[in-house]
């Protein structure tokens, strides 16, 4: 009977969610991890050198096991994953005993000190289908996602510039220098929100507590598409600001960490208006979008024990890890060289250029053809006869079939699936873990000649987190496809599509409503098939009970 099925669906989920976890480090910044991880119910064991420490935590958290042993960790059959919080220069020694021992890995930042060391865990980690995850913890914060949605949805407009500052009077450290320490957060925001890498970076900084530790530090990246970014970072600063400045030449977002949770995120609606040739400045009054509260290491830690359950590619990845690593390395370079420009090249293991390629789990075939400006994420495979235009993005462990046409400047998430014969024009923007079925077409202009050029009037035309399309469907530009929403084949969509939405016919209605697991829910909103339940919600649904996810927490 169904009611026993999904009895049994949810005994064998208690038995299996979430996943066990150890802890390597349990100082400044580990406490906070083991508290996270108690708290969801996945702490396992506690590994650190002192004795005295594991003391106290074995009196804290009670029947949670402590030792000093990695050895001991890494044999544990109820450890699925290894929580790495120790000084940067054991990452990566720490991180590839525990990858070759098959077990999946979380990082603090920075992924490794030395790039081919990045290099090598993100292979071992994909040839062994093993989850490798940086703590990049602000990519988790609420306000920050929010705000990354809004530049990516164009709400801002074009983006000018960005700035952060992150100052405040200590904590100071010795075995790093205050780059190493505060900046890789908002390098990895800046990538984010960015979309791209930057050509060239420049540093200067100042030593005031040790000769040859850097106290204050100035950066300033410059991106291919006229971005500018610029970070301050300083522990000798007489308050506390954590300030992450967007600013588009629509709107301009202020994301203050320090203020109060409905104040967290500002939108200004300032812009420019010309007369004649003059810029003269609008003023828009503030308004406060509302986030979610919820804290971000919480919600950092659950995306690990959730990429462990479903496979799934964390937000902050390896390759995520390594972008940021570059970025530091040649900041230092140039910090090192008294603020001397740094020039970035491509990297030719991650870029895009050449007519085949098989590096680092990625597979190009011969007869497919990628362009320069391309990047391809890894263990991502392109078949025959494909082709991968400029300014396009390509996630990791995606599957692109026979006969793609890709870009330009078309992004695609990680672990999507693409059929054979399909153009994903300018304009798609494809998330993670999207399906596209065999001969299905984008457009990207609603009204389209052939005796008249219109690439200026391209609409963006968005496909959210898990959504299938089925074969020979039609997507008219403009529209977006709800987060797991199902398209039956040979469907014309025209409007936009909500969440977890079935919809079939010319044009397309909705018929019911899918699960994430991609079965039709009874008109209970239930699965008959995972034991997944949800609930009407506005124009939409949502989960109340379902397999354990960051959504659900």
């Amino acid at each position: 009977m169904p009611g026993d099925n999904r009895k049994t669906v949810r005994e064998k989920r208690e038995g299996e969610f979430p996943p066990g976890i150890a802890v390597v480090g349990s100082g400044y910044w580990g406490k906070n991890l083991i508290r996270n991880y108690s708290r969801i119910g996945a702490l396992r064991v506690i590994c650190d050198r002192d004795e005295g420490i594991l003391s106290g935590f074995r009196k804290q958290y009670g029947e949670i096991d402590a030792c000093t042993s990695l050895d001991e960790v890494l044999s544990r059959k109820d450890v699925a994953g290894i929580v790495v919080a120790t000084p940067a220069e054991t990452h990566y020694a720490l991180g590839k005993r525990i990858l070759a021992a098959g077990k999946h890995v979380y990082i603090e930042k920075p992924l490794v000190l030395k790039e081919r060391h990045g290099k090598e865990l993100i292979r071992l980690a994909a040839e062994k289908g093993l989850v490798l995850m940086v703590g990049h913890l602000l990519q988790y914060h609420p306000a920050f996602i929010l705000l990354k949605e809004m530049v990516s949805s164009g709400q801002l407009g074009r983006i000018n510039y960005i700035c952060s500052n992150r100052l405040n009077f200590g904590k100071i450290r010795r075995e790093e220098n205050i780059l190493w320490s505060f900046a890789p957060h908002d390098i990895s925001m800046i990538l984010s929100l960015a979309g791209e890498e930057p050509e060239a970076v420049y540093a200067i900084g100042a030593n005031y507590l040790h000769q040859k530790i850097a106290d204050v530090t100035t950066t300033h990246l410059e991106f291919p598409s006229g971005i500018k970014a610029h970070i301050f970072v300083s522990w000798l600063h007489p308050y506390k600001e954590q300030n992450l400045i967007v600013v588009g030449d629509e709107k301009m977002a202020v994301f203050n960490d320090t203020l109060p949770w409905d104040r967290k995120l500002c939108l200004y609606p300032h812009r420019i208006r010309w007369e004649g040739n003059m810029p003269v400045p609008e003023r828009g009054e503030p308004r406060y979008p509302a986030v979610e509260e919820g804290e971000p290491l919480h919600a950092e830690c659950r995306h690990f024990l959730d990429c462990i359950s479903t496979g799934d590619t964390p937000r902050t990845d390896g390759l995520e890890g390594l972008r940021v690593l570059r970025i530091l390395k040649a900041s230092q370079d140039s910090l090192d060289a008294c603020g001397k420009k740094i020039e970035i090249s491509p990297d030719e293991s991650w870029v895009g250029g050449a007519a085949h390629m098989e590096r680092d789990g990625s597979f190009v075939h011969p007869s497919s053809i990628v362009d320069d400006n391309v990047v391809i994420g890894g263990s991502t495979r392109i078949w025959h006869f494909c082709h991968v235009l400029p300014g396009s993005r390509i996630g990791s462990r995606c599957t692109i079939g026979q006969n793609v046409v890709i870009g330009p400047d078309v992004t695609i998430g990680n672990r999507c699936k693409i059929q054979n014969n399909i153009s994903v024009y300018k304009g798609v923007i494809l998330e993670d873990g999207v399906f596209c079925g065999p001969s299905m077409v984008f457009t990207n202009v609603y009204n389209p000649r052939a005796e008249m050029r219109k690439m200026d009037q391209v609409r963006e035309t968005r496909v959210r987190r898990g959504a299938t399309i089925g074969a020979n469907a039609t997507i008219i530009c403009g529209v977006t496809i709800g987060r797991y929403a199902f398209v039956g084949g040979g469907a014309v969509v025209a409007r936009d599509v909500p969440d977890y939405a079935l919809v079939v016919g010319n044009p397309a209605r909705r018929i019911g409503w899918v699960c994430r697991c991609g079965e039709r829910l009874s008109p209970a909103l239930e699965c008959p098939v995972c034991g997944a339940r949800y609930r009407e919600r506005e124009d939409t649904i949502e989960e109340i009970e379902a397999p354990f996810s960051p959504v659900n927490s």
